[in-house]
């Protein structure tokens, strides 16, 4: 594989930075490590495309690879010097005025010990390790309440992800120091973990807030009563009102999701809705065929108006 980050990444050398960008999304959603586990090849080519984007997205860094003053790597090229470039460069005090030859060999040799070499001067390069990216599937609740979880790395190590309470889906988290290692003495670059909220049969969660449809009987829609309902912290009784119609929404207070920055949560709000029975037996059909001819009333009354 080449190491030219142009060639890596399949872009022409004066590609526009939208064009780089487009090109690097696209190996990565062939090659990444969770798309592909265990592909040694496209692991290969997903690391060796970061590396090049993590290069070429950087205006400075792009022109010193184009001028050629570092490598694919991001390293400096080792630049050729010589006493004639030293000597007669601009601001030296020694350009401006005689010295004999006794004083001319003192800075010759003063300035070769200070480069370390017979005119040629290798430079470290020290930068940070790019960033890594990973996504995280996690459960309805575990978002709800915070969790721990383990993510494993395409080399096969595992991280600890923390969760706080109260993530919300497409959240990222962000591990200081388990990205890529650094360049040179430069520092590893950052994890950064996007989370994604699975969902739940029964609870929907709206902002601070829990929402959930339930389902009652005519008899509880009449008569009203205490009916069984769900929230995020187990089963509690809540109170129905005799005459309820669909729709009703009844509000508990504290029953939702933990506020970002406070103690305080937020509410859960059920919806109530009148369900029939699955089959209508002729005791129920003769009731209701008495009650309407002696209690007829119109709900849709100025609707149709």
């Amino acid at each position: 594989m080449s190491d030219d980050p142009y060639s890596v990444l399949g872009v022409a050398k004066d590609a526009s930075d939208a064009e780089i960008k487009k090109a690097y999304r696209r190996i990565a959603k062939e090659c990444h490590p969770d798309l592909k586990p265990g592909d040694a090849e496209a692991e290969a080519r997903f690391k060796a495309a970061a590396a090049a984007y993590d290069l070429l997205k950087n205006p400075e860094m792009r022109a010193k690879y184009d001028n050629g003053e570092i490598d694919a790597a991001g390293q400096e090229r080792p630049q050729q010097q010589y006493y004639r470039d030293y000597a007669e460069a601009a601001g030296n005090p020694y350009r401006e005025r005689a010295a004999d030859q006794d004083d001319m060999s003192d800075i010759f040799a003063e300035f070769m010990r200070g480069r370390g070499g017979y005119g040629q001067r290798t430079h470290e390069f020290h930068a940070p390790g790019h960033n890594l990216n990973y996504t995280l599937q996690i459960s309805f609740l575990d978002a709800v309440f915070g969790a721990s979880q383990k993510l494993t790395l395409p080399d096969g190590d595992r991280i600890e992800v923390k969760i706080p309470p109260g993530i919300t889906d497409g959240q990222t988290i962000r591990l200081r120091g388990k990205g890529a290692p650094g360049y040179g003495e430069g520092p590893p670059g950052d994890a950064l973990v996007t989370v994604s909220v699975a969902r739940h049969p029964v609870f929907d969660r709206q902002g601070d807030d829990i929402h959930i449809t339930l389902p009652i009987t005519i008899d509880e829609a009449v008569l009203g009563g205490k009916v069984p309902a769900p929230t995020i912290d187990g089963g509690v009784n809540v109170n129905v009102p005799a005459g309820t119609s669909s729709g009703k929404t009844l509000r508990l207070r504290g029953k939702g999701v933990k506020k970002r920055g406070s103690s305080d949560r937020g509410d859960q709000l059920i919806e109530l809705t009148v369900t029939l029975p699955g089959k209508i037996d002729e005791e129920l059909q003769k009731f209701m065929q008495t009650w309407r001819d002696t209690h007829s009333y119109d709900p849709r009354k100025g609707m149709l108006s």
